[in-house]
């Protein structure tokens, strides 16, 4: 790795059983049952990294799962729980039915999102105000591990952030990424001595297992991440 470089490895959690429902941070256990995956996520991964998750179990078993398939290659890795890395808070959305929801809404034909970026659900928090919680998160974890590699294992929202943080996008556009359960993005920081630093998009969604991807139940390619 080049010297200066701190390069951000994302991934969402696994697929989360939810019955139809939203879910937000509600916290709910996750699908870690296809080893492939897990594999192969583990063999992507740069060894002697730092881990991090969220405090909501699913990324914490996701993370766990990648390293009881990684064979000893990541062996003494203990990931550290970040509660501000956790997935937008949906408040009284958390628990709907999806469908009616969505076609209320018409989510996936005229927003890619539950709302606007600046709506906040009653009881929850908008996807604004997720982006000046997970932010600063980011920018101290850059600093404190300047040079190195981090794992962060998190969710379809937040990694939204970190590509806002590194484009620099408004937050309504953020929210046209497509991020899929166990996808990887990376994002590498450049900032060699003497200046103010630059990102750079190495992966967005990569699905490096071999399989076709996207598809749902019935055959449909997705278009909207399900929280």
């Amino acid at each position: 790795m080049t010297s200066g470089q701190t390069r951000w490895w994302w991934i969402r959690h696994a697929p989360v059983p939810d019955g139809g429902k939203i879910y937000g941070q509600s916290d709910l256990d996750c699908d870690c049952t296809d080893g492939e995956i897990f594999a192969v996520l583990a063999r992507e991964l740069p060894r002697n990294a730092v881990w991090v998750t969220s405090h909501l179990a699913r990324t914490r078993q996701t993370a766990a799962a990648i390293l009881a398939a990684a064979n000893g290659r990541h062996d003494g890795v203990r990931p550290f729980a970040i509660p501000e890395l956790a997935e937008q808070h949906l408040g009284v959305w958390q628990g709907m039915e999806r469908k009616p929801f969505y076609a209320e809404r018409r989510v996936g034909t005229h927003t890619l999102w539950f709302g606007p970026a600046d709506e906040r659900p009653p009881g929850g928090e908008s996807f604004v105000d997720l982006v000046k919680r997970v932010r600063p998160v980011i920018e101290r974890l850059t600093v404190e591990h300047h040079g190195r590699d981090i794992v962060a294992v998190t969710h379809g929202g937040t990694i939204k952030v970190a590509l806002l943080v590194a484009l620099g996008l408004d937050p309504q556009t953020a929210l046209s990424f497509l991020v899929e359960n166990c996808s990887l993005t990376r994002l590498d920081h450049l900032q060699p001595e003497g200046t103010p630093g630059l990102w750079r998009v190495g992966a967005v969604n990569h699905r490096p297992w071999s399989r076709p991807g996207g598809l749902d139940p019935v055959g449909n390619r997705l278009t909207v991440d399900k929280v």
